[in-house]
């Protein structure tokens, strides 16, 4: 739960002076997408981009992509990286010069791959590595400690019980003995240097109790760690990673965005009228994407998510100081459910963004855009 102490000091992040430098609000000229885009990830200037499109549309011209595609971040150029998947892609992790991908597809390049496959990051050549993944698909992918990290909602993974949470090496693709588990889907996935975090709709993990929505476990063991136990009041949908701190997107009664110290402790809050479903950090700026329209000025908030105590208005993405000071950075985008996944690219001092808007600041922008200082 949120804290009074917490809950106040949301007042002061949205009437506070903003103090961080955030990227530009105009995004810059990219190739968009003809279908939802579900998942972004970046290695240096180059942006991989996973969804339910059938073709880029680069410059009024449509380029055939199947649910996969690459960019260059610095030049807004379509790059040839080309492989195909019959369905969703919803996850993607780099490796190297591997580009690990997970959805709801069962063939990659023409070739049978249920729901996980690696492919070449440079030639979209598909490693012979497969796997069966049954009760279920993937939803969130992360690499770590010479492993894959997998999480979503199913039950096995080549007949090996794995609730909701697989991890597979990396130097064999094989599946790996790492096994905690979940009561309900893990939607995110963050690892640093001695923990994997967890987000998601779960109640227990490794049913022990008061380990629900957002946790830490053992990277080696998958044992719970004890000393990060935030228990927050709603699904999480997303998860992002610093050295001394955790930020979530929760959904709920609106939607919120939350810090926490390493040991679980709230720093501060952001509520809004709608579902935080991305976020990422870049510099000294977290950003955040949904389906939200306004970032409420208190912690409360009405039926449907609206503000009671007056709002700020921030339509699908918002960014806050890593002190959770409100910043100015307002692209505004549309759509129902918004922007459904960001990334940072550090190299270019980019944030990356995709999901179901076809504007933003009222200027055709098609489910995916591309923002740098």
């Amino acid at each position: 739960m949120v804290s009074g102490l917490i809950a106040a000091a949301v007042l002061a992040m949205v009437t506070a002076t903003p103090a961080s430098a955030e990227v530009s609000a105009d995004p810059v000229a990219t190739p968009t997408f003809n279908g939802t885009v579900h998942a972004v990830a970046t290695k240096g200037n180059i942006v991989y981009v996973g969804g339910t499109f059938t073709a880029a549309l680069v410059r009024g011209k449509s380029v055939p992509r199947r649910s996969l595609a690459a960019l260059d971040v610095n030049t807004g150029a379509l790059l040839g990286w080309a492989p195909t998947a019959d369905r969703a892609v919803r996850a993607i992790a780099v490796d190297g010069d591997n580009v690990w991908i997970a959805g709801d597809f069962q063939y990659v390049n023409g070739q049978n791959r249920d729901s996980l496959a690696r492919l070449n990051g440079t030639t979209a050549a598909l490693d012979p590595v497969s796997h069966k993944i049954s009760g279920g698909s993937p939803r969130t992918l992360a690499v770590g400690h010479g492993r894959l990290y997998m999480g979503g909602l199913f039950t096995t993974v080549n007949s090996a019980n794995r609730r909701n949470l697989a991890a597979f090496s990396l130097a064999t693709g094989q599946l790996s003995s790492w096994a905690p588990r979940t009561d309900d889907i893990v939607n995110s996935i963050a690892v640093t240097a001695n923990r994997v975090y967890l987000g998601g709709g779960f109640h227990r993990t490794n049913d022990i109790s008061s380990t629900g929505r957002l946790i830490a476990v053992k990277p080696d063991t998958g044992a719970v760690d004890l000393g990060f136990r935030p228990q927050p009041d709603a699904e999480v949908y997303s998860v992002a990673v610093t050295e001394n701190r955790v930020y979530a997107a929760l959904g709920g009664r609106g939607g919120k965005g939350l810090s926490y110290s390493t040991n679980g402790r709230a720093n501060w809050a952001v509520t809004t009228d709608g579902d935080l479903q991305a976020i990422t950090v870049l510099g000294d700026a977290v950003y955040f994407g949904g389906h939200f329209d306004n970032v409420c000025r208190t912690s409360r908030n009405g039926d449907h998510g609206v503000c009671l105590d007056g709002a700020v208005r921030r339509i699908k993405f918002a960014a806050v100081s890593v002190d959770g000071k409100l910043l100015p950075w307002a692209p505004n985008g549309n759509g129902v459910r918004g922007v459904l996944a960001m990334a940072a690219a550090p190299a270019a001092d980019a944030i990356v963004a995709g999901g179901e808007f076809t504007t933003v600041d009222g200027r055709g922008q098609q489910r995916f855009a591309v923002f740098t200082d």
